[in-house]
């Protein structure tokens, strides 16, 4: 080595040219800025594919199951009508009527009326060992009715007043299988339980005392007690339930009659005096 060569000074730092410094350095002078900058650059990239991913699930879901309904519900009218439904479709039916689930009582049983059991405590016997009762005031115009015609010579044998839901079951089931008959047959003379006048405690069968082989039937109407009850019995508030072509469709039976005389008994039978033939 000469002495020039140990002579000469190092260089500053401040000498060093640009291409003295190594080319990493050079690039990025400072390395931690410039990985900030690639991470944000892979944040936004995922961003935009979950976007992405995003759209296309909510296209995907419209075209399957359309949750998104681009139109109003008037508008898919106009553009998908509903077909037209025939007249049985527009019923109710059980599963959208609460009403229809449980079976309603008929307001018309092969030619019967509903009517309601009278109160014990209401009856009063009209036989001297009270086996055939009335409600008080209807029995009380029927002894008053009784009397009058007994006067006259005529003497009335009350045959059936007041039955029980029990009682009318054995009048119409078990003679209705006695007699071989189906229950429309049976109740052209006789109501079904629960339809039965003779539950109300306001009617009465009578007969003829004198004639008893008219007793429930259609000759009834050749006895005497018929023909004064035809003139009288409306004085006493009492009418034939089922004269001849009644509105009822019931058979005729001139025995049958009913008490009509006060506020209850009539509205028990309006029912009956409104049916149209």
């Amino acid at each position: 080595m000469d002495n020039a060569s140990l002579s000469r000074k190092p260089p500053q730092a401040s000498e060093l040219v640009a291409d003295e410094i190594p080319e990493a350095v050079r690039d990025h002078p400072y390395p931690e800025a410039g990985q900030s900058q690639s991470k944000k650059k892979g944040l936004i990239w995922k961003l935009l594919g979950l976007a992405a991913l995003a759209c296309g699930v909510s296209i995907w879901l419209h075209l399957n199951f359309n949750l998104f309904p681009a139109t109003s519900q008037a508008e898919q009218t106009q553009q998908n009508p509903a077909p037209m439904s025939s007249p049985s479709a527009s019923v109710a039916s059980p599963a959208t009527n609460p009403k229809a689930t449980a079976p309603a009582t008929p307001d018309n049983l092969l030619g019967h009326l509903p009517y309601p059991e009278a109160p014990a405590k209401d009856l009063v016997g009209v036989t001297p060992d009270g086996s055939i009762k009335l409600r008080t005031w209807a029995a009380a115009k029927y002894q008053e009715m009784a009397n009058a015609a007994a006067a006259s010579g005529i003497y009335f044998a009350p045959i059936s007043g007041f039955r029980s839901l029990e009682d009318q079951q054995h009048v119409f089931f078990d003679v209705k299988a006695e007699r071989r008959q189906n229950a429309s047959k049976r109740a052209e003379v006789s109501a079904p339980p629960g339809y039965s006048e003779h539950h109300t405690g306001y009617a009465i069968d009578i007969g003829d005392g004198s004639a008893p082989e008219h007793n429930l039937s259609p000759s009834f109407e050749n006895t005497e007690a018929f023909k004064w009850l035809e003139a009288n019995a409306v004085a006493f508030s009492f009418e034939m339930s089922f004269p001849k072509n009644n509105r009822q469709g019931v058979s005729y039976e001139p025995w049958h009659w009913r008490f009509v005389g006060d506020k209850q008994s009539l509205e028990t039978f309006y029912k009956a005096h409104s049916m149209k033939k």
